[in-house]
């Protein structure tokens, strides 16, 4: 399975590519690159674990993904209560990575049944 196939590393790569634009004038420094850090992190994380060539690796790597997730979805919503992220496009992001995680723990159930019927 080719990562640059799997939807949920295109949405992820789109996420993370709008994170960069939207924070590049951002003078704070240390948020702008750790939001945009996590969100790098979740494609960057699905395409590795799937160039390991070892179903367990990919869970591994999946699972890290979901966490840079929660990582984003948290600075998110703090980067919309100091008003460094407009209301409505935080929402928007915040749901991204709503489904982001659902499709990550679908993958990773999918992945975990196929070591189950091979072992």
């Amino acid at each position: 399975m080719k990562f640059e196939d799997l939807v949920v590393w295109r949405r992820s790569a789109r996420l993370s590519a709008e994170l960069y634009k939207s924070f590049t004038d951002c003078k704070d420094f240390g948020f702008r690159d750790q939001i945009t850090r996590s969100g790098l992190s979740i494609p960057s994380n699905i395409a590795e674990g799937s160039e390991r060539n070892s179903k367990k690796d990919f869970i591994r790597f999946l699972h890290y993904a979901k966490g840079s997730c929660g990582e984003l979805k948290t600075q998110i919503y703090i980067g919309i209560d100091i008003e460094y992220i407009e209301p409505i496009q935080g929402k928007s992001w915040l749901n991204e990575t709503r489904e982001l995680s659902a499709m990550l723990v679908g993958l990773i159930s999918s992945i975990e049944k196929q070591l189950i019927t091979e072992g």
